[in-house]
């Protein structure tokens, strides 16, 4: 074989690992991997508010990458802001909801009647808001779940999803 030939070779089997690489596979937490990851309360608008971990939620992307969504107890936050923040969602990396970017933070979540998921900065200002779809096989929905979809995660509020894939 001659050194332009070999060349080659070495360029697509470069191409082919680093293509093997980029594919991360998902997993939904469940059980002590849950608990271990899923904060005890989470800060948001001045205030800080109690986890429910019976509520919450988290997927890891590859080895290493975590997206954590949590319902909190909003009882001590004003009405306005009970309307639209139910919860934490916390990634630690640059993630797509829907086709949407999400830059690496914490923020609060809230999902609307209107078929909406917003997500907001720590002062209450939305960052992200991102249409759902409504899943009416699900049998047993839930406040709050994320499911395995291929190499994404879907985020439910009851039967109304949202697809999160990594970046």
């Amino acid at each position: 074989m001659n050194a332009s030939r070999m060349q080659i070779v070495l360029v697509l089997l470069a191409l082919c690992s680093f293509t093997v690489a980029a594919q991360e596979t998902v997993t939904v937490l469940t059980g002590a991997e849950l608990t271990r990851v899923v904060p005890s309360s989470f800060y948001y608008q001045g205030l800080t508010a109690t986890t429910q971990v019976r509520n919450s939620a988290a997927a890891r992307f590859g080895d290493k990458r975590y997206v954590i969504v949590g319902m909190v107890d909003t009882s001590g936050y004003a009405a306005d802001v009970r309307a639209k923040y139910e919860g934490f969602f916390i990634t630690d990396s640059e993630i797509e909801i829907n086709g949407h970017n999400l830059k690496t933070g914490g923020y609060g979540f809230g999902f609307s009647n209107d078929g909406k998921l917003s997500i907001l900065d720590l002062s209450g200002k939305e960052v992200l808001s991102a249409s759902t779809t409504n899943d009416s096989s699900l049998r047993r929905p839930r406040p709050l779940m994320m499911t395995k979809s291929g190499d994404s995660v879907r985020l439910y509020s009851g039967k109304n999803y949202v697809t999160i894939t990594a970046k």
